[in-house]
């Protein structure tokens, strides 16, 4: 038994080191789709409605696949999914390059899909791979993430033009073949895919009978639609400021948000030892009001990365805090029974920024759209003030 066991710490090293890497690169793509909207719109002379409807198309897929990773991770264990993922999100870049907007339509179905199986693949793996210290390894993991999307502007702009994003599309299908199949050459697919089973079995009592953990997903609805929202629109916003002096240079407030977005992140854990779930949300939601309001009243690109900054900033702890709140609520194995909190975000992210290309396109002003930013913003401080009274009275009784 021991002789077996040191290869396989050494292979669960290994394994949480392409975990990470994967995430890294999955935030990059599930980013890509903003910053690559102005070329598309300029390449396919669209308008901010047809525009959006590829945030539609992404999301769609993204539901899609978000909704068939359970079933694949029981025939295919978690690698298997993760592996499948990264193929789709492959084939999905490479179909960027069509000039009909069908075809790339198409594309951003198939990148999405690829989308939602990965990323609740490879977060409930890493519950798998650290069981006592559940909190700080999704923290942690969600940290690239974030170092994925804040490379993602500049990564574009440097690479790509402003009709062809041709060079940074097969850099990034390069990175996907050699990290996926790395992945799919682990060989954690069975004792993984029997660990899942098991703990299904273990855990017959249905969670999402409970009014609380239908409101944890509408939070998780309008706060994943929130932050979609924010990241897809943010270049397009800034890049229709009069009186840029340059445009949207790599310090824009896209780079600015992630950053502190990043910041955040790998900041959370440390203030979180003094602070509880629902205070570190709250905390979150009034800061991340704050940078939405300057947001939405700066006529500069330094006011507009300022407050892009402070959103970016209060919104970076909220999505693990909240996955810990409904962990903490319903066991640490919850997690993989948290299908239904997975496509809640992923039903917000389409609505959201599909709605704000709508609104914008009829009122002829972006600014009209990101307006659905705050009114996300102000409808989750009351969602969290009754969730924190509603714990606060489950204690008491």
């Amino acid at each position: 038994m021991i002789p077996n066991q040191t290869p396989a710490h050494e292979s669960d090293r290994f394994l949480k080191f392409l975990l990470h890497f994967g995430f890294l690169i999955s935030g990059t793509l599930t980013v890509l789709i903003g910053q690559i909207l102005p070329i598309l719109s300029t390449r396919l002379f669209l308008d901010d409605t047809q525009a959006g409807y590829f945030f539609t198309a992404q999301f769609s897929g993204s539901l899609m696949g978000t909704f068939l990773t359970q079933t694949i991770v029981k025939r295919f264990g978690f690698g298997g999914a993760i592996v499948l993922g990264f193929l789709a999100m492959l084939v999905g870049v490479l179909g960027l390059n069509s000039d009909a907007w069908l075809f790339c339509a198409a594309a951003f179905v198939v990148n999405g899909f690829g989308i939602g199986v990965t990323l609740p693949s490879i977060n409930m793996l890493t519950v798998e791979l650290n069981p006592q210290n559940i909190t700080p390894a999704l923290n942690f993991l969600n940290f690239f993430w974030g170092v994925g999307a804040i490379f993602c502007k500049p990564f574009i702009d440097f690479f790509g033009t402003q009709t062809s994003v041709l060079q940074p599309t097969l850099i990034l299908v390069i990175l996907l073949f050699i990290t996926g199949s790395a992945i799919g050459f682990a060989s954690y697919r069975s004792r993984r895919k029997e660990s899942f089973d098991q703990i299904e079995s273990e855990n017959p009592i249905p969670i999402w009978t409970t009014l609380t953990a239908w409101l944890i997903a509408i939070f998780n609805f309008v706060h994943v639609g929130f932050e979609s929202g924010t990241g897809g629109w943010i270049t397009t916003y800034a890049m229709r400021l009069p009186n840029q002096d340059g445009g949207v240079a790599w310090l824009s407030p896209t780079f600015a948000y992630f950053l502190f977005f990043v910041l955040g992140r790998f900041a959370a854990p440390l203030y979180a030892r003094f602070l509880s779930e629902n205070r570190m949300l709250l905390l979150g939601l009034l800061t991340t009001t704050l940078g939405v309001i300057i947001l939405l009243l700066g006529n500069t690109l330094g006011i507009l990365a300022l407050g892009a900054s402070i959103a970016g900033f209060g919104t970076s702890s909220i999505f693990p805090t909240n996955m810990a709140r409904f962990t903490k609520t319903f066991g640490a194995t919850a997690t993989r029974r948290a299908t239904p909190l997975f496509i809640c975000g992923t039903l917000g992210a389409a609505l959201t920024t599909w709605l704000i290309g709508y609104i914008s396109t009829n009122y002829n002003d972006l600014r009209f759209g990101m307006i659905v930013l705050l009114g996300s913003c102000l409808f989750l401080i009351c969602l969290q003030l009754f969730l924190y009274a509603r714990s606060r009275t489950t204690v008491s009784t």
